[in-house]
């Protein structure tokens, strides 16, 4: 299981660093959403990767810490969904507004002369 989340976070990360290389703005806003949920995986997997474990730990005296999952990671990665998904739709107002003024997509405003 963690290799294969590993590899994921891997694949997520090159994959959204590659986009943020290209020329265009909208490639460049999916490469940083890319990267976003890369950390996101990141941090979600901190919390130790239990499967049916429940995130609360109950009352009482001596509990064994390593039978619960951690909720705190849970916690940031669901605030970091919303923070991401409200600065992506930030970054394509500005990018609509920017192609409207500019007249193309192009990241510096200007395309390559061929």
């Amino acid at each position: 299981m963690e290799i294969v989340l590993s590899i994921a976070i891997g694949v997520l990360a090159a994959s959204g660093i590659w986009l943020l290389m290209r020329p265009r703005t909208f490639q460049v806003i999916v490469g940083l959403c890319l990267l976003s949920y890369a950390v996101n995986l990141f941090i979600f997997s901190m919390g130790r990767l239990t499967v049916g474990a429940p995130p609360i730990m109950p009352k009482g005296g001596f509990v064994d810490a390593t039978a619960f999952a951690d909720p705190l990671p849970q916690a940031l990665v669901l605030t970091a969904i919303v923070i991401s998904f409200a600065t992506t739709a930030l970054f394509l107002v500005v990018m609509i507004a920017s192609r409207g003024m500019t007249g193309t997509d192009h990241v510096d405003g200007q395309e390559r002369e061929q």
